[in-house]
């Protein structure tokens, strides 16, 4: 297995696929983060427009 996998980064075009996926996954994670953070804002927003109403 570790053959293989050495193997594949010794190509130029697995080494440039795993950049992709780094990079994808780091995107990923700081999208899912924000999203996160926006949405407990939005909620806050919403429960309180909603005890204003109530």
């Amino acid at each position: 297995m570790m053959l293989r996998i050495s193997k594949f980064l010794k190509n130029s075009k697995g080494a440039t696929a795993i950049e992709y996926a780094l990079i994808a996954s780091l995107i990923a994670v700081v999208a899912i983060t924000g999203m996160k953070a926006i949405g407990t804002k939005i909620l806050s927003q919403l429960n309180n427009i909603a005890n204003n109403l109530g």
